[in-house]
């Protein structure tokens, strides 16, 4: 048998990737002004529905007030409080469900009786229970956050193979040595997940609890526009909450893949080798 040649394939350049997104995104937006231009009404009816550029006015002029800045500063500091509480928490009740027994059946039961409930349905629980709208609408973004984080976390950890844990028991580590050597960078991969499915839930439950029980926000800012049917404002409004739930994602994303330098990327890269064969036996 002749000799493997092994040879490593080129990473394709980002550039094209990137200018393919932006063609996508200018062509999306392209759709929405023509269809709004025209004033199209077949099925969909976009008569009524502001255009690109009647939102890009509005937009220009809002970024120039302090209102805006107020108002995106307050959802900031709800959804960044919420999160981080739900990070903290979510791993460590999580881990603890999945490593102690006695954890899991004084939590599991409780805990996994409350998940299913949407956490934009605590809006009255949260209105009782807090003396304040801006602390319920922290607890409820904290608890959308929470159950993704626990879950993914305790399926991470529960994965783990028992063969990592027992070698560093075979060389005298004990049991914090095991959670901070095996434990959780094993499971990290899977906490980030929760992590990301978090944030982005967090956002969809801060906006819309700011929608109902707010003062301030950008989902209070977006309601008030719709009730004085000001629709280029609410779209300025939606614009502001998907520029800010994309950027908070790419900062968690960001951050798991400087975590985890260590793990394989598979992403976007073609496979680590080629056979190449110049012969056969």
């Amino acid at each position: 048998m002749r000799p493997v040649a092994v040879t490593t394939p080129r990473r394709r350049r980002p550039w094209p990737r990137y200018a393919l997104r932006a063609a996508s995104l200018l062509a999306a937006l392209g759709l929405w002004q023509l269809l709004t231009t025209l004033k199209v009404t077949l099925w969909l009816r976009f008569a009524q529905f502001p255009t690109v550029t009647q939102v890009a006015h509005t937009f220009a002029g809002r970024l120039g007030t302090g209102a805006y800045w107020q108002d995106l500063t307050d959802s900031l500091t709800r959804i960044l409080t919420g999160f981080a509480l739900a990070a903290v928490l979510g791993v460590v009740v999580g881990t603890a469900i999945a490593r102690s027994p006695l954890a899991s059946d004084l939590l599991s039961p409780v805990l996994e009786v409350l998940r299913p409930i949407p956490a934009i349905a605590l809006v009255p629980v949260a209105i009782l229970l807090f003396p304040s709208n801006e602390q319920g609408i922290v607890f409820i973004t904290f608890t959308a956050a929470f159950f993704p984080v626990m879950v993914s976390t305790r399926h991470a950890v529960r994965a783990l193979t028992p063969v990592w844990e027992e070698a560093v028991l075979t060389m005298g580590g004990g049991r914090w040595r095991v959670l901070g050597s095996v434990v959780l960078p094993g499971a990290l991969p899977g906490i980030l997940g929760g992590l990301s499915v978090g944030i982005g839930v967090s956002w969809i439950c801060v906006i819309s609890a700011e929608m109902i029980s707010g003062a301030y926000g950008v989902g209070y800012r977006t309601w008030q526009d719709y009730t004085i049917v000001d629709y280029p404002g609410v779209f300025v409004g939606m614009t502001t909450i998907g520029l800010l739930g994309w950027l908070t994602s790419t900062a968690v994303e960001l951050a798991g893949r400087r975590l985890t330098r260590w793990l394989p990327r598979t992403e976007n890269t073609a496979p680590s080798a080629y056979l190449i064969r110049k012969g056969t036996p």
